[in-house]
């Protein structure tokens, strides 16, 4: 059997290439999405790399053609399918649990990848909302806390799992506090603080299981361009997607607890 990933927020964007990096390295990816026709849109895309049969999806390396929202479990191939997640929810999470234990038992890796972004006026402290830095909260921080708590059971169940989140290098008091780096003049309080707060979360998920498989880490994408900043970043989401992808498929001897971008660790 393939490993398993789960990934939310995952029909666009970086998410959408973490997934097609995971199913490309053999793992069978669940692509959360709140959306049942965009993500049943990504899956198509995914298996449009894996044959010719690309306008029904094929399950990679079978030659078989099946519907692109999903596929039924093929031992040994990696496959793809979507799966309606909003993390905000929870029943649409309790559901997503039911469906995974019910098709697979295990989940080997969670990436925590859904995340909003939502600015008043310059994003000035005294400029934001409560309002909206409980929006930015509910899905960056507390959506991450309610998915990992209810998929720990299939986590443990596995192997030696993997839990990545999906953080920013905003979320840096170190650099935030420094006059000389350029995130001084950053002002985008409620997704600022949130990746903040993410990174203690995945610390202490991290010390919670540190005498187990299961290895939780943070990972920074960078400014990549997504619909998140109008497309504004530097970066591409393949290029963003790569540190997540490396996380997801740590060896037994790599890292928990960190902060980490493609060019390594990152102050907390």
């Amino acid at each position: 059997m393939t490993k398993i990933a789960l990934i939310s927020g995952a029909n666009k964007g970086i998410g959408f290439e973490i997934a097609r990096g995971l199913h490309a390295a053999g793992v069978t990816v669940l692509i959360g999405s709140r959306s049942a026709e965009r993500g049943a849109a990504a899956v198509a895309a995914v298996l449009a790399d894996s044959g010719p049969a690309a306008g029904l999806g094929v399950v990679a390396g079978s030659g078989m053609a099946v519907p692109s929202g999903g596929i039924d479990t093929v031992p040994g191939v990696a496959e793809v399918r979507t799966l309606a997640l909003d993390v905000t929810d929870p029943a649409s999470i309790a559901a997503a649990v039911a469906e995974i234990e019910a098709r697979y038992g295990v989940l080997d890796i969670l990436v925590n990848n859904a995340g909003v972004l939502v600015v008043d006026g310059s994003g000035a402290p005294s400029e934001t909302t409560v309002e909206t830095m409980r929006t930015v909260y509910e899905t960056n921080v507390f959506g991450v806390v309610a998915m990992t708590n209810a998929m720990l059971p299939l986590l443990r169940a596995a192997p030696a799992a993997r839990i990545v989140n999906v953080s920013s290098d905003l979320g840096s008091l170190t650099w935030a506090l420094d006059p000389a780096h350029p995130y001084w003049q950053a002002r985008l309080l409620a997704y600022s603080s949130s990746k903040t707060a993410l990174n203690m979360v995945t610390a202490n998920y991290a010390k919670e299981l540190w005498d187990t498989p299961i290895k939780v880490n943070a990972a920074n994408p960078g400014y990549c361009a997504t619909d998140l900043n109008a497309h504004s970043g530097w970066r591409t989401p393949e290029q963003g997607a790569q540190i997540a992808i490396r996380l997801a498929l740590l060896d037994a001897d790599g890292p928990t607890g960190a902060f980490l971008e493609d060019a390594g660790t990152l102050p907390w």
